[in-house]
């Protein structure tokens, strides 16, 4: 699809610095990284042994973070799917984004991106590089602008729709742009997605291992539903483990699937297979030659969930945070990020650097030496990841969520601001916590500090810009 304004100026940007030239790409083929992001689906802070986790056996992803650095205070986009998937391929927060909620299309797919908004992917794609997209996307309806195939990727296999990924056995997904139907009726099922995806997804690796790539893996475990194939081996050694006793369940809203009766088991084994393919995927890096050379980032879409029966308290899955799932506390969106880049990146890293999904595409555009991008809300970290000098930190970070009457929240260096019931009373009293000394977020300091309330009003107040179909601010 055509893209106009901000985006062409991009590309005949590109097309200056030489990245679109064939020359230039031949040149650079054997030097440019390529990238892969690897976003998971409602995994807490704590559900990674690297991360504190004494209950969910995850050695491939300890490894990679030992391997690479690991930062503390890393956020989401915001705390629930698809505007944290906004924030992450678009580099705005979700005061800028033009998707601010889980707003359902029918019968199929999700409020879309427009086609004037710039993603990561097109960030690479125009400047040479394979892009290919494996998961779930909920971006934009089957065929709408939205849609990952007019979003700058190559290939695409997975779900197009987060509401069907609901099922890890679902009756289709989609591959580029046509409908792939799924044997997997009600008691029969027979193809579990996840498995399907990853083949996909490495079948694109092993393809495209020659010339620069990026890929982005969007896992869908270990979200609701909680469902392992068969004879999952890590499924029933987490039963024996947890001592688990079987739960007695109800048909899964209406799909007439049923919920696992051994929820635990079942999250556990979900994590540890999202384990088992991130391994795969750095196994197959190694075995192709092209490790050293590949930048591999790691990361959840906001914090634990609690459908399904799934229980977050027994995993400790938010590492003492305070909330879950469509909180804007931070158990709901303060996430895991690591990054793994052995030609460049040193071992055993830890930072504290504070960070969130929207600062990707610049740190990408600035890999690519493409330059700032206009109307993103992130810095490139990429001087973090070279050893940390010369890197910016951001004097705020800004979140909204759109559901349950609405909320706001800013970190601002150690204090963290949250208001509630925003759409019911838009200038409403604003919490304030001190993120250093109280991370759990348990005492509210708003009456001993009314300066930095203040200031972070103002924030609340300028960093959100109204969307018509996303109403936030009542007038």
């Amino acid at each position: 699809m055509k893209k106009s304004g901000t985006i062409a100026a991009i590309y005949t940007m590109l097309v200056m610095l030489g990245l679109l030239s064939t020359g230039g790409y031949a040149a650079q083929a054997q030097s440019r990284p390529n990238v892969i992001v690897i976003m998971v689906d409602d995994m807490g802070y704590g559900d990674l042994g690297c991360y504190g986790s004494q209950k969910i056996h995850t050695p491939r992803i300890d490894r990679m973070a030992a391997e690479g650095l690991r930062f503390t205070d890393f956020y989401s986009g915001t705390s629930v799917c698809a505007p944290s998937r906004a924030a992450l391929m678009t580099g705005m927060h979700t005061g800028h984004t033009a998707v601010r909620g889980n707003k359902e299309i029918k019968p199929e797919g999700q409020y879309p991106l427009p086609d004037s908004s710039f993603t990561m992917a097109e960030l690479f794609q125009a400047a040479g590089y394979v892009t290919g997209g494996f998961g779930k996307w909920g971006l934009g309806s089957p065929g709408s602008g939205g849609d990952p195939m007019h979003q700058g990727f190559n290939r695409f296999y997975g779900y197009n729709c987060q509401r069907e990924a609901h099922q890890l056995y679902p009756d289709h997904l989609w591959s580029d742009l046509q409908r792939v139907s799924l044997d997997n009726r009600p008691g029969q099922q027979r193809q579990y997605a996840p498995d399907l995806i990853q083949e996909q997804a490495l079948s694109f690796l092993s393809a495209n291992s020659g010339r620069p790539f990026f890929m982005y893996l969007a896992y869908t475990p270990p979200h609701a539903a909680l469902q392992v194939p068969p004879g999952d081996s890590a499924f029933e050694a987490y039963k024996k483990i947890f001592n688990e006793q079987p739960q007695p369940v109800a048909e899964w809203k209406g799909t007439g699937y049923q919920p696992n009766p051994y929820p635990k088991a079942a999250y556990a084994a979900m994590v540890s297979r999202v384990d088992r393919y991130v391994g795969e995927v750095l196994d197959l890096l190694k075995a192709r030659g092209i490790d050293r050379n590949t930048l591999v980032m790691f990361t959840s879409d906001n914090g634990p969930h609690k459908e399904g029966g799934n229980d977050p308290a027994f995993f400790n899955s938010g590492a003492g945070f305070r909330g879950v799932k469509r909180s804007l506390y931070e158990g709901g969106m303060r996430v895991p990020l690591i990054a793994r880049w052995p030609a460049v990146i040193k071992k055993s890293g830890v930072t504290g650097h504070v960070s969130a999904s929207w600062d990707l595409l610049p740190t990408f555009a600035d890999l690519l030496k493409a330059g700032t991008i206009q109307g993103t809300d992130g810095l490139s970290m990429l001087p973090l990841m070279k050893g940390g000098k010369g890197q910016a930190a951001h004097a705020y970070l800004y979140w909204e969520f759109h559901e349950e009457n609405g909320r706001q929240a800013v970190r601002m260096g150690n204090w963290k601001g949250v208001r509630q019931q925003l759409i019911k009373l838009s200038d409403g009293p604003i919490e304030l916590y001190d993120i250093k000394n109280d991370p759990a977020e348990s005492i509210d300091l708003s009456a001993k500090h009314p300066e930095i309330v203040a200031q972070i009003d103002r924030i609340m107040k300028s960093a959100h810009v109204e969307h018509p179909d996303f109403p936030l601010i009542r007038r």
